[in-house]
C-alpha cells in the first residue's frame, strides 16, 4: 500500500515568512541593507515621536506575528486531517490511480528546496558575504570571534532555526539548518560551526527532551542572545564517549558537580552550558545524566587550544569545582544522559558533513576563477587538459558529498532511519573537504600558498572534520556495524 503524503501547505513565500519567522528575521529579509545592529526591530530606525507610540507598533507587530502563526498552524491541523482521513480511505478502498499519478507528480530532485529553505539559503550566503567575509581573515589572526558575528547571526534569526516561533525561534526545517551551516561554511567554518553546534546540538537537546519549563526559559533566549555549547569530552574520554568521570552529586534541591570537559566548541563565548555527568559510576552508562548550567553557576572556561584551523571558533577546557546546579536544571531523565547523547551526535553529524561541503565548495570558488585568469606558456592554466580533469573530479565529488547530505539530512526529517546515512555523509565529505582544499591550494601555486587569498585557511580549516563528533574510523565502524545487521538479517 503507498501511503498518501501530507498535502503541501498551498502558502507563498512572503505568507510563510511573515507568518512563521521571527521579527528580526522577516526585518532582515525585507531590509538588508540597514545595518545589523538597526535589523532587530524596524521600530529602532523608524522615526518614533516618542516611546509609547514605539512600543504601541511593537504591541500591534507582534500581535499580527501571533495571529499568522495560529493561522499555519490551524492550516496545518486541518491538511493533517485529511491526510489522515485519505490514508483512512486508502486503507479501506485502496490506492486509486488519482492518487499514483499525484505521487508521480511530486517526485522531486535532492535539490528541490521549498520557497522557505530557498528564502533562508539565499539570505544566509548574503550574511555570509556581506558581514562574515570582512572579519574572516582578521578573526582567523587573532583567533577570537568578533561579538559583532556573534550579534548577527542572532538579529538575523540564525540561531533558533529549528525552535518554535512562539519561543523566538524561525520553525524551519532541518533541512534550513544545514543549509546554513552550508552557506556559512563557504565563506569561514569557524562561524559555521559555531552556528552548528548551537542549532544541531544545544537547541535540539531542549527541543526533545527538555520539560516545558527549560524549554519556555532557554529556548526564547538561546533563539535571540545566549550562545550554547555541548559538554560531553574529557580527557580520558574522546572517541569513548560514556569513559566520562565529571561527577554530579545530589544535595538537597541541587546536584554538585565536580569534573572537567576539553575541546568544547563555542566555550569561549557560551551562557549556557549542557554537561553530562555520572550520578553513579557503578551502573556505568547508565548513570550518565544531562544538566543544564548557566555560566554564572560557577563554570570556570580554563585554557583555550591554539588550534592549526578554525581559529577562530573557541575551543577550551572548562573546569567544574562544586557547581551547584538545581535538580530541576536536569534534562530529560536521571541515568539517561547517554541515550541524549547518542541520538543528537547522529544528528550532528548531518552538520558537519554540511560545513565540510561548503567549505569545499568555498575552496572551489577562490581557486577556480584564478584558473582563467592566469596564463602559463600563453594560455589559461584552466584549459590544460591536465587541469581540467582535476577540477571537474573535485566537482563531481563536492556534488556527491552534497547529495549525500542532503539525502541524510531528509531522511532524518521523514522519520526514518538515517544514522548510516549521517555516518556516511559525514566520512565522505570530510574526505571531500581534505582533497577540494589541498587542491586549491596547488592550482593557485604560490599565491594559494600565501595568507593573502583563503585557499591555505580552507585548508588548515578542513582536518577537523575527520575528527569532531566522531573520528572517521568511528563513522567507519558505525556504517560496517549497520551493514553487518542489515546482511546477517
Amino acid at each position: 500500500m503507498v501511503q498518501a503524503q501530507e498535502p503541501e501547505m498551498k502558502i507563498t513565500a512572503l505568507e510563510m515568512a511573515e507568518a512563521r519567522l521571527p521579527l528580526r528575521y522577516r526585518d532582515y529579509c525585507a531590509h538588508m541593507l540597514v545595518p545589523l545592529n538597526k535589523c532587530r526591530h524596524r521600530s529602532m530606525y523608524l522615526p518614533w515621536k516618542c516611546e509609547d507610540e514605539r512600543h504601541a507598533y511593537e504591541k500591534c507587530q507582534y500581535d499580527d506575528f501571533m495571529r499568522r502563526s495560529r493561522l499555519i498552524s490551524q492550516i496545518r491541523e486541518e491538511k493533517k486531517s485529511a491526510a489522515a482521513a485519505a490514508n483512512t480511505a486508502e486503507a479501506a478502498f485502496g490506492t486509486s490511480s488519482v492518487v499514483r499519478d499525484s505521487e508521480e507528480a511530486k517526485k522531486t530532485s535532492l535539490h528541490t528546496l521549498s520557497e522557505d529553505e530557498e528564502m533562508m539559503r539565499e539570505m544566509v550566503s548574503r550574511f555570509a558575504r556581506e558581514v562574515v567575509q570582512p572579519k574572516v581573515s582578521e578573526m582567523d589572526e587573532t583567533e577570537t570571534m568578533d561579538p559583532a558575528v556573534i550579534r548577527g547571526l542572532f538579529e538575523a534569526g540564525l540561531m533558533g532555526v529549528e525552535t518554535p516561533a512562539e519561543l523566538g525561534g524561525a520553525e524551519a526545517s532541518f533541512l534550513s539548518a544545514i543549509l546554513v551551516i552550508e552557506e556559512l561554511a563557504r565563506i569561514d567554518p569557524s562561524v559555521s560551526v559555531l552556528c552548528d553546534v548551537h542549532n544541531t546540538l544545544v537547541n535540539t537537546v531542549f527541543r526533545h527532551y527538555a520539560s516545558d519549563a527549560l524549554k519556555q526559559k532557554y529556548l526564547p533566549l538561546l533563539a535571540s542572545e545566549k550562545l550554547g555549547c555541548f559538554c560531553l569530552s574529557e580527557a580520558a574520554s574522546g572517541s569513548d564517549a560514556f569513559a566520562l568521570q565529571t561527577r554530579a552529586e545530589l544535595n538537597g534541591d541541587h546536584y554538585v558537580i565536580n569534573g572537567s570537559n576539553m575541546w568544547i566548541t563555542n566555550s569561549g563565548e557560551a551562557d549556557v552550558f549542557l554537561v553530562f555527568a555520572t550520578v553513579d559510576p557503578s551502573k556505568g552508562y547508565k548513570g550518565i545524566t544531562c544538566f543544564v548550567v548557566d555560566r554564572e553557576m560557577g563554570v570556570s572556561v580554563a585554557k583555550k587550544e591554539k588550534k592549526l584551523g578554525i581559529r577562530a571558533s573557541s575551543t577550551c577546557q572548562l573546569s567544574f569545582d562544586d557547581v551547584r546546579v538545581p535538580r530541576e536544571n536536569v534534562l530529560g531523565e536521571v541515568g539517561k544522559g547517554y541515550k541524549i547523547a547518542i541520538e543528537i551526535l547522529n544528528e550532528g553529524r548531518i552538520g558537519i558533513a554540511a560545513q565540510m561541503v561548503g567549505l569545499a565548495q568555498g575552496a572551489f570558488d577562490v581557486a577556480l576563477p584564478y584558473l582563467f585568469q592566469r596564463k602559463q606558456f600563453g594560455t589559461l592554466i584552466g584549459e590544460f587538459q591536465a587541469m581540467q580533469h582535476q577540477y571537474a573530479q573535485i566537482a563531481v565529488d563536492i556534488e556527491a558529498a552534497r547529495l549525500l547530505t542532503y539525502n541524510a539530512a531528509r531522511l532524518k526529517e521523514e522519520g526514518r532511519p538515517f544514522v548510516k546515512e549521517a555516518a556516511m555523509a559525514k566520512l565522505y565529505a570530510s574526505q571531500v573537504a581534505e582533497r577540494a582544499s589541498s587542491r586549491a591550494v596547488e592550482w593557485m601555486g604560490g599565491v594559494g600558498f600565501t595568507r593573502d587569498v583563503p585557499a591555505e585557511k580552507f585548508y588548515r580549516d578542513c582536518k577537523i572534520g575527520s575528527i569532531y563528533e566522531g573520528t572517521s574510523n568511528i563513522q567507519l565502524q558505525t556504517i560496517a556495524k549497520l551493514l553487518a545487521k542489515d546482511y546477517k538479517e
